[in-house]
């Protein structure tokens, strides 16, 4: 079941319409990003928040479906759990609404997934493994889905991330155990690189994490930026548990740049403050984030003085959402703020028990054999119930999900999808000004 790897070439077209990429995969670098609460739904739901060595399970491929998620409680990502754990909750409420898998209703297992420092997710992905899970949806980081792949892997156990954007997982050895509802960073970046273009900057400088998500993105930034002729002033990355960016904020500076991209996670919050008191902050020069930095910051204690992030503009894989799946999302949390990557959670889970039910079995080797089918080259369909009535009644179908159309390509990664650019106001809040499609050919 290896998957094809594919060589990177994409050809930006334009920010305002649909990007065109030749394809999705590149050999040497990686990327993507990307607290919850309990599984919620039908009430013979089995949950365990914390399984452990020890618990007695029953083995995968039972005819039971259990799903394990292995997303951000702690660390730099908490903040995108909440929307990540509601996306995956309305899912499992609603196939089990719908019958559930088999005959059965669908089960879930929590671990916390972290942000990679300390690494705890391998220990949660070895937990999830005995609790006897036939599919994991997570992580949310890149570099934390590669600490544990190989687990999930060697376990033949789907792994399922809604928030990987890694070019390396499109030429990983995953024996096709592997999938994502996020597109990959060769796409973020063209449209964040023609973005900073069509804004007129000419010295740009970029500012990223160490990990396989921060130095992947800024490649693709920097090979959109080239394309358009831009100058590049500095490629400054940091350590992924820096606790001071003194010297790489100096860095910036003396590169004189005249705009800013800044690929980070939560400690945004203390790099923005160093980057005003060098002179080169969001009010000096334009500033850009991604999707690992988008938040709705405000002006309360955890936030910024109002004004400090306006005109800032930000990039994230996105779809305009209707209020009706927004308001599900709510009525599953009602204290959600952010919807990054909820309806991607979402769909995951629902793909991964379409497939259970296209295969006839819960195992993890007969989901990741029928994934891709169900996503492409069958009667378009939405939600659990309309697809999973038309493949009771011996129908292919292609799932068109609420995060994009999920066309699956080889490798397991949209083959379509849609970036968000969003713009900061005074309040240090967030709103859409566009989607751009991004097609990979």
């Amino acid at each position: 079941m290896n998957r094809p790897s594919r060589a990177a070439q994409f050809a930006a077209i334009s920010t305002a319409g649909v990007l065109m990429l030749a394809a999705c995969a590149q050999d040497d670098s990686g990327g993507g990003n990307g607290a919850g609460g309990d599984p919620t739904g039908d009430s013979t739901e089995a949950t365990e928040s914390e399984p452990t060595e020890t618990e007695s399970t029953a083995p995968p491929g039972n005819g039971e479906l259990k799903i394990g998620t292995l997303l951000p409680v702690t660390g730099d990502l908490a903040y995108l759990g909440p929307p990540e754990f509601a996306g995956v909750d309305l899912a499992i409420e609603e196939i089990n609404d719908a019958g559930g898998v088999l005959g059965k209703p669908v089960t879930t297992a929590q671990a916390d997934s972290g942000d990679g420092t300390p690494k705890i997710a391998p220990q949660g992905a070895d937990k999830l493994l005995n609790a006897g899970v036939d599919a994991v949806i997570g992580a949310a980081s890149s570099s934390v889905s590669l600490s544990f792949i190989d687990t999930l892997v060697n376990a033949k156990v789907v792994q399922f991330s809604p928030a990987n954007t890694s070019t390396e997982f499109d030429t990983y050895d995953d024996n096709g155990y592997y999938f994502r509802t996020a597109p990959s960073d060769v796409l973020q970046g063209a449209v964040l690189g023609n973005l900073v273009a069509d804004d007129d900057n000419k010295n740009v400088a970029i500012m990223a994490r160490q990990d396989s998500y921060g130095e992947a993105l800024a490649e693709n930034v920097t090979k959109a930026l080239n394309q358009r002729g831009v100058d590049i002033a500095t490629t400054t990355l940091y350590s992924a548990d820096a606790q001071s960016f003194t010297a790489e904020v100096n860095e910036i500076a003396a590169s004189n740049p005249d705009s800013l991209v800044l690929i980070a996670f939560q400690e945004t919050t203390k790099i923005i403050p160093r980057l005003i008191a060098a002179g080169v902050g969001p009010q000096d020069i334009q500033t850009y984030f991604v999707d690992g930095n988008i938040s709705q910051y405000g002006t309360g204690k955890d936030g910024f003085p109002a004004g400090t992030l306006e005109g800032v503009k930000n990039t994230a894989p996105a779809v305009e959402i209707s209020e009706d799946f927004r308001q599900r999302l709510l009525d599953i949390d009602p204290k959600l703020e952010e919807f990054t990557y909820g309806p991607e959670a979402y769909d995951a889970t629902i793909m991964t028990a379409l497939a259970a039910v296209a295969a006839g079995s819960d195992s993890g080797e007969a989901i990741s054999g029928e994934i891709i089918n169900i996503s492409r080259d069958g009667t378009e369909c939405t939600g659990f119930q309309e697809c999973a009535d038309l493949l009771e009644q011996g129908e292919d179908i292609d799932y068109a999900g609420v995060s994009g159309p999920q066309d699956l390509n080889e490798t397991g990664s949209p083959s379509k999808a849609s970036i968000g650019i969003f713009k900061y106001d005074a309040q240090n809040t967030y709103e859409v000004v566009d989607y751009v499609e991004g097609v990979v050919e």
